[in-house]
């Protein structure tokens, strides 16, 4: 588990057959684990100058993995007494999404992703998305893209100044909102395509075949928890 928050920028040494060299201040112990532009790894092996870790086959599949050379972001896991200031951030990656706009205003940098269609409605107004490795805040939604809104703080402290409009980008969707959608699907509120369309989870728990649920379908509700069941009922 991870919070979003970079650790350190550290330098690619090597990526060869499946196994990345990092260049990094920080020391972990063999059998930790790092996020590397927000993909979870495990160190395999330490050096002085820094660690190796090992990228499966499938995982490389599924993240950008032309960003992994020269600079990338990279934090360990968190420790149980750990501060949890960004949200939690599992490590896996969803989905993979291009910069469609970076657009530089006052005080802040607006920044424009292009995920997947079907990713759309996981990714909700003011919830947590990671991005490379980073918890962010989603300013905004549309049917085609995302935004987010990055602080000077932010931009000067990741490789954010260094993105450009057509790079691909890691996402990580919030696990929360994940499993609130896995549980709807799996309830029958929502039908199997679930995910299929842009119009976010809000609007998809207003379906019809989720307005005309009955609190005495128990067929429905036999494996939801009491908790789930109080939070659906009082969306109608």
């Amino acid at each position: 588990m991870f919070s979003g928050l970079v650790r350190e920028i550290a330098k690619v040494k090597e990526y060869q057959n499946n196994i990345l060299s990092i260049e990094s201040a920080y020391t972990p112990s063999i059998g930790d684990s790092i996020a590397v532009n927000g993909m979870c790894l495990t160190v395999i092996e330490t050096q002085k100058w820094g660690f190796r870790l090992e990228i499966s086959a499938h995982s490389a599949k599924k993240v950008a993995i032309e960003n992994y050379k020269g600079m990338v972001h990279i934090e360990p896991a968190l420790r149980a007494d750990s501060r949890l200031d960004g949200h939690f951030v599992q490590g896996h990656i969803d989905y993979i999404g291009e910069i469609v706009a970076i657009a530089p205003q006052s005080n802040q940098t607006l920044l424009t992703i292009k995920p997947p269609k079907h990713a759309l409605s996981l990714i909700i107004p003011q919830g947590s998305i990671t991005i490379d490795g980073i918890s962010l805040t989603i300013a905004s939604v549309t049917s085609e893209n995302f935004s987010l809104t990055i602080i000077p703080h932010t931009m000067q402290n990741t490789l954010f100044h260094t993105y450009k409009v057509g790079r691909r980008v890691n996402i990580e969707t919030d696990v929360i909102v994940r499993s609130i959608a896995h549980v709807l699907q799996k309830q029958g509120l929502v039908g199997r395509g679930f995910g299929a369309d842009s119009r976010g989870l809000d609007s998809a728990m207003s379906d019809s075949r989720a307005k005309n649920f009955r609190a005495s379908d128990s067929h429905a509700l036999e494996s939801a928890s009491w908790s789930e069941i109080d939070d659906i009922l009082m969306r109608y």
